[in-house]
Formats: C-alpha cells, sequence, structure tokens
C-alpha cells in the first residue's frame, strides 16, 4: 500500500493500493510511519513522494468515512493532520510526482513538498472541490491551500469547486514542471539530483528559513483541531451528505 525504495541516496514513498490509492486510515498512518522512518535513516538523502501512472490518490476513502462513528474519525483526523505535520516538517529535500489525479484530501499531501511536477493526463488534477457536496474543509488543508496561492484566490477556487488540471496548476504556480503520466517520477528524479548536489546543512537550514509561514501553520495542537473538526462536521445534516456521495459511489461500483 505504502512502500519506501532507496535508489542510492534518494527515498520514493510510492502509494500503490492497488486501485485509486484513497486515503484510508491505513493509508495515512502508513505514510506517517514511512516518513518518520525517513527522519531517522541517514542512508536517505530526500524524498519523492507519488503513485503509479494514472493515479496519485482520490482523496479521502469516503466509504470509511461514512461508516466512521465519532471515535474512529476523531482518530483519523488526528493522523491525517499529524501526517501533514510530519511531511511539512521533513527537513530534506522533499518532491512530489503527481502521477494522476490528486484531488481534495489528496492535494495537501502535494502541497507540502518543496517541489511538485505533475502529470499532464486530462484526468489528472487537483483542488479543493468539496463545496460540490457541501461538505467542511478542514482547516488545515484549507491553511495549506492559501499559503500556496495566496487567500483570496484559494477561496475562489474553493467557492467555485474548481479543479485544476497540469497547465492551471503550472500558471498558479501551484506546481513547478509538467511531465507524462509514465516521466514525471524521472522529471523528479532529476531536480532531486540537483538538490543532492548542495551542502545538506545548506539546503536544510534554507528551507527552514524559506518556510517559516509553513512551519507555523502545522505548529498547533492537531489533537485540538481534530476535536474542533469532528465536533463542527457530526451533524445530521453534515453526515448525511458524506453517506449520500458513499452511496453514490456504491452504485457506481
Amino acid at each position: 500500500m505504502v512502500v519506501l525504495e532507496k535508489e542510492k541516496k534518494v527515498g520514493i514513498i510510492r502509494l500503490n493500493d492497488g486501485k485509486v490509492n484513497a486515503l484510508s486510515y491505513q493509508m495515512i498512518r502508513s505514510i506517517k510511519e514511512v516518513i518518520e522512518q525517513a527522519y531517522e535513516d541517514e542512508s536517505v538523502g530526500g524524498l519523492i513522494l507519488t503513485g503509479r501512472p494514472g493515479a496519485f490518490s482520490a482523496g479521502l476513502d469516503v466509504m470509511e468515512q461514512a461508516q466512521m462513528d465519532e471515535e474512529e474519525a476523531h482518530l483519523f483526523w488526528v493522523t491525517y493532520f499529524q501526517m501533514l505535520q510530519v511531511m511539512v516538517r521533513y527537513p530534506k529535500p522533499f518532491v512530489c510526482a503527481i502521477s494522476g489525479f490528486a484531488p481534495a484530501g489528496a492535494t495537501p499531501l502535494t502541497l507540502c513538498a518543496d517541489y511538485r511536477i505533475m502529470s499532464n493526463d486530462s484526468k489528472c488534477v487537483i483542488g479543493l472541490h468539496e463545496f460540490k457536496l457541501s461538505m467542511q474543509i478542514p482547516e488545515l488543508m484549507i491553511d495549506l491551500w492559501s499559503y500556496a496561492l495566496g487567500e483570496a484566490k484559494a477561496f475562489q477556487l474553493i467557492q467555485t469547486a474548481t479543479l485544476l488540471n497540469a497547465n492551471a496548476a503550472l500558471e498558479a504556480n501551484l506546481i513547478q514542471e509538467i511531465g507524462s503520466p509514465e516521466t514525471v517520477l524521472d522529471l523528479a528524479k532529476k531536480h532531486m539530483n540537483k538538490c543532492l548536489q548542495v551542502e545538506p546543512s545548506v539546503y536544510i537550514e534554507s528551507k527552514r528559513l524559506a518556510r517559516k509561514q509553513l512551519l507555523q501553520l502545522v505548529d498547533r495542537d492537531m489533537v485540538k483541531m481534530a476535536s474542533d473538526f469532528v465536533a463542527f462536521t457530526n451533524t445530521p445534516a453534515l453526515k448525511a451528505r458524506v453517506t449520500a456521495f458513499a452511496e453514490k459511489l456504491k452504485q457506481k461500483n
């Protein structure tokens, strides 16, 4: 489901559940644990996060979300927020190869990276489009989106539930390069090798100085943030939205 491969000094985190890489509790916990392991592994000089051609991640596992009770939902969101926190705090070079679709809950994963390369496949999109279903977007997801775009532009795209393809994402500076589904990983490796040529201590300190605001966004109590989010969304009306969407997905499958 989540594998850390090593190619010389590069750690490659691959998401591959054999389906659409939906972010289940097991998936996000595994991502968090793999990155934490990379923290401690001195042989890993930098990380690349990717999926497989055509599928980075479809976002949250809505079927699982619909079946969660309040305690399970709280555990999920604590882990999800902590996963993002770990990713932002990773001090070494961190590149994201967006190999396929990455909407909604998958988009913040890409935004934690230092450098993003996106597939030009027509189905490859990023963005927070939860307003289509009147679903609440968690605070940390909005914070990362607003940091990347600026508050005004970020909320404009949230209101219109816009998903951006590679060209639109490049224009908005959400990504830095475009490649084919088959080449995004190679382009990520190429950029990573450039980063690894920089003295590690210089890269790490420069990254810290350049991302002070981003680091502040994740320097918060994730347990409380999860509690607040679950309390807000644990209403019959909002829970019904998730259940209805899950039922619609069932019918498609």
